[in-house]
């Protein structure tokens, strides 16, 4: 039988792994020592609710041949001789998790059964839960020296604990007044190179940014630290003064002044806090930082999973004590308690909005016109949001930029291209006809205007398309189109290799002379035809096998036009394809379309037709 061995831990590479890998910086030592400290006294206020509740961090200065150190004491359960050897010197190990399954609290006999329940309770209230706390100040630190005395056996001597970065530490007893009351008091010694993390404004700094929302009285010398009440639980004489005090607050915490403010007041969550509403319109793609304190300790300030992802016109700063930490202590844990916290604060987000639209239009207005872009994202998976919003959201149509629900108000049926190129083909035309079209080529707008009916069941919704438009058109005399049957015919067979027909239809505006008509299929199928043109011969045949029976691309000649009138009293062929592939070139650059190689060769080839033939007299001889 083979005999068990024991890992063995190399100190100072598991250090690096924290410092290069588990923490973002070494600053996180001192939100480690904090959340020690606060721990300690919440597990003595459970057994002793009138106990002191004092944390106080100083800087020494080395004398000569020693480096910066960093004291900090706290007035909480300290520890006795074997605590310091089953927790400090064992990592991994912490008084704040559970003993065993179905046995919280590890089982003391000299501990009363009242106190074992109170420390329970208090427990739950515990910032760390890893056992790697006091291990993090080896990143910034080459000795670490504990003084403590217990609360709970105030008849042991007090214990110290000094330990170094190469793994070694030594435990002794002290003498009785080497400390007095009950606590823990944790000396830190500077490394080399890391002489700056411990100056004390840097500290102050720190622990502020940390600490500010603590529940205890926290100080560096004689400076404190923690800020309280929070921000957003402070009493003002008005709604107003305290519209203004968190605008500050903001611009001091992200650096710029909200839109406005919404209370994240979510008690079953545990959840109280703020969201600011950005100034300017931001991407969706760019990813929020929220700034997330867990029971008043910093955890993150850039928590980015914290809302859905339409609610990216926000950022939060909230104190939660329901949400599980990562290991680092720098990241909120995916779980079901996240998930259930996200939808919460959308649902206090989607409160604020329909408030607003109920009380406030002015203000929701000026949010609107900023960030319509999220609003859509949400209204397109919220019916009842979209009905709210309707009356705010602008679109860009056939009318101006309007709302839909102005827009079907005006139009019946309401049309739309699924494109912004489909529709600034189709624009100038269909206005002219009185055709409503919503352009729904930018981010969401094709999904709300199909979901418009669900909300507004008297309105019909359509994509328009070349044949709607063209059915729209009036149609020549057809005597006059017989007679122009040579013209339309030279004019069909020059564009015919580019897949596109040819129309002549009469319409408004007179100025424009053709218009350039195709959907997506007929887009599809070109890009098809192309592919197909110039692959070998194996693709070329799994390309045709391919071929659809989608519409072909129409070039529409407007009969109203004076310039087509002339072109289409022409009787040489080879000046009507010049000038129809001249036509056809500027009704694509009209639609602003993205020219193909082919499209570009032609515009190219019809100028220096139509230059070669204005340079010479009808006999053939170059003009003077």
């Amino acid at each position: 039988m083979q005999a068990p061995h024991t890992f063995q831990v190399d100190l100072r590479g598991l250090v690096d792994l924290l410092s290069h890998h588990l923490y973002s910086s070494p600053k996180v030592y001192l939100r480690e020592l904090l959340q020690n400290a606060v721990d300690a006294i919440t597990a003595r206020r459970a057994e002793q609710p009138d106990a002191p509740a004092l944390v106080r961090l100083a800087v020494e200065e080395g004398g000569t041949g020693r480096g910066r150190a960093l004291r900090i004491e706290d007035s909480g359960i300290g520890l006795t001789e074997s605590d310091v050897h089953s927790l400090l010197a064992t990592i991994g190990r912490s008084s704040k998790r559970s003993g065993r399954p179905g046995s919280p609290v590890p089982v003391d006999p000299s501990v009363p059964a009242d106190a074992v329940t109170g420390l329970e309770s208090a427990r739950s209230e515990f910032l760390g839960q890893f056992g790697i706390g006091l291990l993090a100040c080896f990143v910034v630190a080459e000795r670490i020296r504990v003084v403590s005395r217990s609360a709970r056996h105030p008849e042991a001597p007090p214990v110290e604990w000094t330990a170094r970065d190469d793994g070694s530490y030594t435990v002794r007893a002290l003498p009785d007044d080497a400390r007095a009351e009950p606590g823990t008091t944790v000396y830190l010694q500077a490394r080399a190179g890391s002489q700056e993390w411990l100056d004390e404004e840097r500290v102050l700094t720190l622990a502020r940014d940390f600490g500010s929302l603590l529940p205890y009285d926290v100080r560096v010398g004689d400076r404190p630290v923690t800020d309280l009440p929070a921000p957003w639980e402070r009493r003002h004489p008005s709604p107003g003064a305290r519209r203004v005090a968190l605008a500050r607050h903001c611009h001091e915490t992200f650096g710029f002044s909200p839109l406005d403010a919404i209370d994240l007041d979510v008690p079953l969550a545990g959840i109280r806090g703020v969201a600011y509403v950005l100034p300017q319109a931001v991407s969706p793609a760019q990813r929020a930082g929220h700034r997330v304190h867990l029971k008043g300790m910093l955890l993150t300030d850039r928590a980015e999973q914290l809302l859905p992802d339409w609610a990216f016109f926000v950022r939060c700063v909230l104190d939660t004590d329901s949400l599980r930490p990562t290991a680092s202590r720098e990241a909120l844990y995916e779980d079901e308690t996240l998930a259930a916290v996200r939808e919460a604060l959308g649902e206090r987000i989607r409160s604020w909005l329909s408030e607003l639209a109920a009380g406030d239009p002015d203000r929701l207005s000026a949010f609107v016109s900023v960030h319509h872009l999220g609003v859509k994202s949400l209204a397109r998976h919220d019916r009842d949001m979209l009905r709210t919003m309707l009356p705010w959201l602008p679109f860009e149509t056939t009318d101006g930029r309007l709302s839909l629900e102005e827009f079907a108000r005006r139009h019946p049926v309401v049309h739309f291209t699924r494109t912004v190129e489909e529709f600034r083909q189709v624009a100038p035309i269909a206005s002219a006809q009185g055709i409503g079209v919503v352009n729904g080529g930018y981010t969401y707008d094709t999904e709300l205007v199909e979901a418009l009916p669900s909300v507004r069941p008297d309105t019909s919704v359509a994509e328009l398309d070349g044949e709607t438009v063209t059915a729209h058109l009036d149609t020549v005399d057809p005597a006059e189109e017989l007679a122009l049957g040579a013209f339309l015919a030279a004019a069909r067979a020059r564009l015919d290799p580019l897949g596109c027909d040819v129309a002549l239809r009469a319409f408004h505006p007179v100025s424009v002379p053709a218009l350039h008509l195709d959907d997506r299929r007929a887009r599809h199928e070109q890009a098809r035809a192309d592919a197909e043109e110039q692959a070998d011969d194996l693709w070329a045949g799994i390309l045709g096998s391919l071929r659809g029976s989608a519409p072909r691309a129409r070039l529409v000649l407007n009969h109203r036009n004076a310039l087509i009138r002339r072109i289409s009293a022409l009787r040489d062929p080879d000046l009507i394809g010049t000038a129809t592939e001249s036509l056809y070139g500027q009704a694509l650059l009209m639609a602003q379309r993205p020219l193909r190689p082919g499209d570009s060769a032609l515009l190219n080839r019809a100028f220096l037709g139509l230059l070669e033939w204005a340079t010479h007299t009808e006999h053939g001889e170059q003009t003077s």
